[in-house]
């Protein structure tokens, strides 16, 4: 039964949607959080327990906890982010997912060996600056909300850019210039289903705020884009489209069963595409875990709506599987 589990996440990125998910699927629920986020997840009924700790950094002190209460982790991009990849693979509380797709989502040279491997197109990516199609865009490693990129134009600009680059681990990527758009996908180990969820694109800062600003003036100022992601909004791919959409997340999931384990990557997980005007799809980032964008979707989605008759938000997709699992006796198959 599921009154014998709490599914419990972190308090941030994708909390509120998790455990609301969640309390619709008649769990209890808990949110670990930090001293000064605790009034502010209190407010919310469907939150049975608040539990608190320092810093993120310290939730290996609670674990014992966690564990004698049955708890079911759901990760977010804060688990790496916060307690990083290390901490993430040497947790004992039940967790939903599979930690081996960890490696893979971090190392942004391991993702493109993956979308490669899945023979999806992707943008020229470049070792050496030199062999470069500009412009470009540079990234650092890991899950950081858009933070540590930056755009170059030339070989020049790049070289007096990378000098203040924080980042020691990075990709050079040609820039491609399109529509951003963010696939949600849900795959069910249990009956080998893939379902789209939602789609969004993201609101950076303070490089969607550019082009209220006329060019002769950007010029003269020089403003330099930043990508740091402050919120989302929804968007419709048009239908024509949608079998390819699909098809890209059908090939994601059978490439990572042969790159990563049998497993593969299964649950929630996001494809990062760009649109060009020829409707060419270039696939430039997995995310392997709920991402923010489905926060939108607390009460489902267009896409949801085709396959339920309910609201449906990613958060509640996780935990019906996971209370499907539970009826089946296969719960240590979604569990890591």
């Amino acid at each position: 039964m599921s009154t014998k589990y709490t599914i419990g996440t972190l308090g941030s990125h994708s909390a509120l949607q998790i455990l609301k998910g969640a309390k619709d699927e008649e769990f209890k629920t808990l949110v670990v959080t930090l001293p000064n986020r605790v009034n502010f997840y209190e407010r919310f009924s469907f939150i049975d327990s608040v539990d608190t700790i320092s810093t993120f950094t310290d939730f290996p002190s609670i674990e014992k906890k966690l564990i004698k209460e049955n708890v079911i982790l759901i990760p977010h991009g804060s688990f790496v982010a916060y307690l990083g990849m290390e901490r993430n693979k040497k947790m004992k509380t039940f967790y939903f997912g599979n930690k081996q797709v960890l490696d893979w989502e971090e190392d942004r040279e391991k993702q493109h060996q993956w979308l490669t491997k899945a023979h999806i197109d992707t943008p020229p990516q470049y070792k050496n600056i030199k062999d470069a199609i500009f412009p470009v865009i540079v990234k650092s490693f890991g899950a950081a909300g858009g933070s540590g990129y930056f755009l170059a134009k030339n070989q020049r600009d790049f070289g007096e850019k990378i000098k203040l680059f924080k980042s020691k681990r990075y990709i050079i990527q040609k820039y491609i210039t399109g529509v951003t758009l963010y696939i949600h996908y849900f795959y069910s180990p249990i009956d080998k289903k893939l379902e789209i969820m939602s789609m969004d694109r993201r609101y950076e800062t303070n490089a969607d705020g550019l082009g209220r600003i006329p060019a002769w003036i950007q010029h003269e100022v020089e403003i330099q884009p930043s990508y740091v992601v402050v919120g989302n909004s929804s968007l419709i791919l048009r239908e024509s489209m949608l079998p390819q959409a699909f098809e890209m997340g059908e090939k994601i999931i059978d490439a990572s069963k042969s790159l990563i384990d049998k497993r593969g990557i299964f649950g929630p997980f996001c494809l990062e595409t760009i649109i060009t005007p020829d409707m060419k799809f270039y696939a430039v980032e997995i995310s392997a875990r709920i991402v923010a964008g489905t926060n939108l979707f607390t009460h489902g989605s267009a896409y949801s709506w085709l396959n339920y008759n309910e609201p449906m938000s990613t958060g509640r997709r996780i935990a019906r599987e996971i209370k499907y699992a539970i009826k089946q006796n296969r719960l240590n198959e979604i569990l890591d």
